[in-house]
C-alpha cells in the first residue's frame, strides 16, 4: 500500500473508534445513528482497504460474498427463521430491503475481511486459515447480538435454549452465524490474494481494527453498556483469535527489534589517537 493508502485505512480506523467510544454517551435515535455511522465507516474500511492492498478483483469477491450473501441469508433468516430462528427486525436501523435493513450485510462485510487478514496471517494452510477466520467472524456476535437487542433494533420469536446470560438469543443464532461464515471465507479462500510478509505493514490497520473490535467491546459490555455476560461471552470467543493474533505481533517486533538493535556510529580515530611519526621505526 501507498502511504496515502495506509493513512486511508488509519484514518476511517481512527473515525471507527471515536464513534464507537461516543455510543455509550448517547442514546436513543442519536445511538442508533452512531451505530449506523459506525458501521458505515466500518464498511469503507475494509472494503477500501482490500481495493487498495488487493486490488479491483479481491474488493469485488469481497462485496459479492460478504455483502451480497448476508443480504440473502438475513432476508432468507427473516422469511423463514432458516438458519439463525425467527427473528423481525425494527425500524430503528434506516431503510430495509426484504425485511432487512441495508445496514446489516454492510456489518458482515465489516468484520469478515479483518477476520480473513488475521487468519492468514497466524495460519498457513488453507483449511486452518477458513476455520480461524470463520471463529474470528462468528464469535464477534457474542458482542453484537445481544448488544443491538438490547437496544431494540431486533427481536426473536423464540429465543430458546439460549446460552447461560444471555436470554433473548437463540443458540441456532451463533450456529447460524458459524454456517455463514463458513461459506463466506471458504468462497473467499481463492480470491483474497496470498498473506503479506511479516515485514509488510499494509494489513496492520486492519489487524488494529480487530483487536480494538475485542478490547472495546469487553470494556464498553462490562462497565458502559451493562451486559456482563455478553462481556464474558464474547472475551472468551473472539480471544480465540485475539489473543493469538496479539502474541504474535508482539512476538514479531521484539524479533525485529533485537535484529536491528540500535545503531553505533563508526568509530573514527583523531589526532591523539595516531602514533607519532617516528614509532613507526
Amino acid at each position: 500500500m501507498t502511504r496515502l493508502a495506509r493513512g486511508y485505512a488509519w484514518t476511517l480506523l481512527a473515525l471507527l473508534v471515536l464513534a464507537q467510544i461516543g455510543y455509550p454517551l448517547t442514546a436513543g435515535t442519536t445511538r442508533a445513528r452512531l451505530t449506523v455511522a459506525t458501521v458505515v465507516l466500518g464498511y469503507l474500511l475494509s472494503v477500501g482497504h482490500a481495493l487498495l492492498s488487493r486490488g479491483t478483483r479481491t474488493a469485488l469477491a469481497l462485496v459479492a460474498l460478504a455483502t451480497g450473501g448476508g443480504l440473502a441469508i438475513e432476508a432468507l433468516g427473516v422469511a423463514t427463521g432458516f438458519p439463525f430462528g425467527s427473528y423481525d427486525y425494527s425500524g430503528q436501523l434506516g431503510p430495509k430491503l426484504a425485511g432487512v435493513p441495508l445496514i446489516i450485510p454492510l456489518a458482515w462485510t465489516w468484520m469478515a475481511w479483518p477476520a480473513w487478514l488475521v487468519a492468514t496471517r497466524l495460519v498457513k494452510r488453507w483449511p486452518g486459515r477458513i476455520a480461524l477466520a470463520t471463529l474470528g467472524l462468528a464469535t464477534w456476535d457474542l458482542f453484537l447480538d445481544p448488544q443491538m437487542v438490547a437496544e431494540g433494533h431486533w427481536v426473536w420469536r423464540d429465543a430458546e435454549p439460549a446460552l447461560p446470560g444471555l436470554p433473548g438469543i437463540p443458540v441456532s443464532n451463533y450456529l447460524g452465524w458459524l454456517l455463514f461464515a463458513v461459506l463466506v471465507m471458504t468462497a473467499l479462500r481463492p480470491l483474497a490474494g496470498p498473506a503479506v510478509a511479516d515485514t509488510d505493514a499494509r494489513d496492520h490497520p486492519l489487524y488494529a481494527l480487530y483487536l480494538w473490535t475485542y478490547g472495546g467491546s469487553v470494556l464498553a459490555h462490562a462497565v458502559f453498556l451493562d451486559l456482563p455476560a455478553s462481556a464474558v461471552w464474547g472475551a472468551a470467543g473472539m480471544a480465540l483469535v485475539a489473543v493469538p493474533l496479539a502474541v504474535t505481533l508482539l512476538r514479531e517486533r521484539r524479533h525485529r527489534d533485537r535484529d536491528t538493535g540500535p545503531a553505533r556510529p563508526p568509530e573514527r580515530s583523531t589526532e591523539a589517537d595516531r602514533p607519532p611519526a617516528d614509532a613507526a621505526t
